[in-house]
Order: structure tokens, then sequence, then C-alpha cells
């Protein structure tokens, strides 16, 4: 019998002075208020009352920082899944923002096509990665509950295939803030979206850098 619920938690936010798009690059750690977000993620699992007996996290530094207090709260080590982890993107490293790529017309290629999009991986597979891991870890567990610990993007690629909707988007109405807490359960064979949850909310953390 497969996992009863799948909880994919974001990280908390990163310290990021430089403002950058930091996607796969080493390096980027929690700041101090991401700690604490990350830690009220975890109690709030905690509180829930949800038996948690697996913990998987992508392989980034702010993901694996964010499953330690998640780790410690339910007496779990972390896994590391390479699906969970963030899309790659030809902007890693820069400053983004229209006049930036305004001023730099060899990045106007990479704009082509946002359905797709041209900047990074394909909405598609990323949707197909997170689904096949949630597939494989739910089956890794019987009797109890998984978190998957991973990145904005490809939370929400699994909220918009699991409801039916295009993934075409706006990156700024995404409903899944820093240390947000995503909960999907099997009904029927397919995943359902049951709840979300921002314990992180209060502390007002700084959003910028994701892919």
């Amino acid at each position: 019998m497969p996992a009863d619920r799948l909880h994919l938690v974001r990280h908390g936010e990163v310290h990021n002075p430089g403002g950058v798009l930091y996607g796969r690059l080493p390096h980027f750690h929690l700041s101090d208020r991401g700690q604490a977000m990350a830690k009220l993620a975890a109690d709030e699992l905690s509180a829930s009352g949800r038996t948690i007996k697996h913990l998987v996290s992508s392989p980034l530094l702010r993901t694996q920082q964010s499953a330690a207090p998640l780790g410690e709260v339910f007496g779990l080590d972390a896994v590391t899944d390479e699906r969970l982890i963030e899309p790659y993107n030809v902007f890693e490293g820069r400053k983004l923002g229209a006049g930036h790529i305004a001023l730099r017309p060899h990045l106007y290629y990479h704009l082509r096509n946002p359905q797709q999009p041209t900047w990074g991986e394909p909405y598609q597979a990323i949707a197909d990665r997170m689904l096949s891991a949630m597939d494989g870890i739910a089956d890794e567990v019987s009797g109890g509950d998984a978190v998957l610990v991973s990145h904005q993007l490809p939370i929400w690629m699994v909220h918009l295939a699991v409801a039916g909707e295009k993934f075409p988007h706006n990156p700024r109405k995404r409903r899944c803030a820093l240390s947000s807490i995503t909960s999907f359960e099997k009904q029927n064979g397919r995943w359902v979206e049951v709840e979300y949850r921002d314990p992180g909310a209060a502390l007002l953390a700084i959003d910028k850098g994701a892919v």
C-alpha cells in the first residue's frame, strides 16, 4: 500500500545579496530567516499529527538545509533524489529584469518561446520527473506520509499537472511561498492536491532569485 499523503515543501529564504537568479548554482544557502522558516515548516507538519515515515530532498544546499529541521523533528535521515532539483536555466547567475535583457540582445534568442520555455528545462519535463518521483517515493512508504523538499517551479508544475491546467503561466502568480507545504493524495489512481499551508508567511521573507 503506497504512502497516505505526500507533502511537497519548498525551501526557505535564500541568502542572495546580489539578487541573482540562483537556479542550480552551488553554495546558495538559507539566510537566518530561511532557517527559521524551515523550522516553522517542520513544526507545522509535526503539529498536524501526520505520521511522517520518509524524507526526501533535492540535492541543492538550500533544500538540504530546509530538510534538516524535518529530519530532527521526525527522526529521519533525508534521502537525496535528483528528480526534485531546481530546473536548469540559461540565466543563472544574472540579475533579471526588462532593463538587463534589453541591454543584451544576445539573450533575446532564449526568449523566443515562453510557452516551452526556451530559456530552461521544458515545463513538461519538469512535471514528468516530479510526478515520477512522487510515484516512486509513494510506493516506498506504507501506512504513513512522505515529505519531499523541493523548489517553487517543480512544485508548481505538479500543482498545474494534477489540476489539468496548462503549464505556461505568470511566475508572479505561483501560489508556492517559501517554506510552504503543498500536500497531495492519490485518489482513484491519480494525484489530487488536498491542502496548502504557508507557515512562514508572518516572517515576510524576500522571495527573489527563484527560477
